[in-house]
């Protein structure tokens, strides 16, 4: 295998699916609605392409150019350059909804989409600059700090070596997180790079969410023009609410999203399996044994709770940002605490169907395997990690603590 790669220079190719949405440029992605309908068009499709994206690694190229024309990418971008501006719950219904269909597109999408999220702390002329051939702007990188930057005339020369950019094959922008040796502090500064600067490693041979081409990415010495650089430290982002909204505290909700959208398929897959599947030496279907009939109505319950609360949350978020109010300490440990609780209970849900499918579940060609493995994989990131209850809890029991990363 060759794992010195350079994908981010391949060519696009027109996307099947965006052939069958016969719709003109005008009518795509003028609104969340009229997005949201596009991407209903693509789920079938994109289930039954769910084990190519695996074997592959990556979402093929032809169906991530019809979520680009869908307006996936486009759901977070202001209506004055080209997007649908779409507010919070609107956003993450659509993620749910991928990641129900597929846990790697969700995952892909929700990396991909967040550009606006994040570029908003750029200057003004370089956002209009990164957008000007379009809204469908499709973001890769990582927050992590694991390189150096060194401050030249006019900007910084970057080195180092990133892991974890989902959905870098196809990314326009990449995001590289740098230590400055410039005596600032804190010491760091995030680097926006085109994607013909960076090199791709592939790295990402993994247990779950396979699909998402999350590989490595290095650079040696690269010039990033100071304008194009911004500290995630600094207030300030996109214009309106989107802008108001605390990048972990979106981050974690649209995590936990996902993590709700892979155990909604998990349910639906094994109620599906339950209609047919006869265990060994029982009388009828899976369906009809009262302990399976128990464990799905409580995952179901279990389910449910947690999209209600998320749901709850998303819209307090909005509220906040409406209000123009201050996310204080106690309302950001709140909302953290259910994303990450959210999350977990998705992993739960996930866990219960699994278990269920029996040996029926421990094939490759079996969603409920891959949910399995999914589903673990977000519960990994640093935003949804148990350890945010250590810190919510402080806050919430009037304890001096960092808040950087609350």
């Amino acid at each position: 295998m060759n794992t010195d790669v350079n994908y981010a220079t391949e060519p696009t190719h027109r996307s099947v699916a965006a052939d069958t949405l016969e719709r003109s440029d005008d009518e795509r992605a003028s609104d969340p609605a009229t997005v949201l309908a596009a991407v209903r068009q693509l789920v079938p499709l994109i289930v039954a392409r769910s084990d190519e994206i695996e074997r592959e690694r990556r979402l093929p190229l032809d169906l991530v150019t019809g979520l680009r024309e869908a307006g996936s990418f486009r759901m977070l971008v202001p209506r004055r350059l080209g997007g649908a501006e779409a507010d919070l719950a609107e956003h993450l219904n659509l993620l749910r909804e991928l990641a129900c269909a597929d846990g790697s597109v969700g995952w892909t999408v929700m990396i991909g989409s967040s550009a606006p999220v994040v570029f908003g702390k750029l200057p003004p002329a370089t956002l209009e600059m990164m957008y000007a051939s379009g809204p469908d702007v499709v973001a890769a990188g990582t927050f992590n700090p694991t390189g150096r930057a060194t401050v030249v005339d006019g900007g910084f020369r970057a080195s180092g070596r990133w892991a974890f950019a989902s959905g870098c094959q196809h990314a326009d922008w990449f995001l590289a997180h740098c230590i400055v040796d410039d005596g600032s502090m804190p010491p760091l500064r995030m680097m926006v790079l085109p994607a013909s600067d960076v090199h791709i490693v592939d790295t990402w041979t993994v247990s779950g969410l396979c699909g998402t081409g999350s590989h490595d990415f290095d650079l040696d010495g690269v010039f990033v023009p100071d304008d194009h650089t911004f500290t995630v430290f600094q207030p300030g982002g996109f214009e309106g609410n989107l802008g108001r909204i605390p990048e972990l505290i979106y981050s974690a909700l649209a995590i936990a999203t996902v993590a709700a959208g892979i155990a909604q398929g998990a349910i639906a897959d094994i109620t599906t399996l339950a209609t047919a599947k006869v265990p060994m030496f029982a009388d009828g279907v899976l369906a009809s044994n009262p302990l399976f009939r128990y464990r799905l109505a409580e995952a179901n319950t279990h389910l449910r709770a947690a999209k209600a609360l998320l749901d709850a949350d998303v819209a307090h978020t909005w509220e906040i940002a409406t209000a123009d109010e201050e996310f204080t300490p106690d309302r950001r440990a709140r909302i953290r605490s259910a994303a990450a609780w959210a999350t977990g209970a998705a992993a739960q849900v996930v866990d219960v169907a699994y278990t269920a499918g029996g040996g029926t579940a421990l094939y490759s060609s079996s969603p409920l395997q891959r949910r399995l493995r999914d589903v673990h994989a977000v519960t990994q990131h640093f935003a949804v990690k148990p350890d945010t209850f250590t810190l919510s809890g402080a806050v919430l029991a009037g304890q001096d603590v960092d808040l950087s990363f609350l």
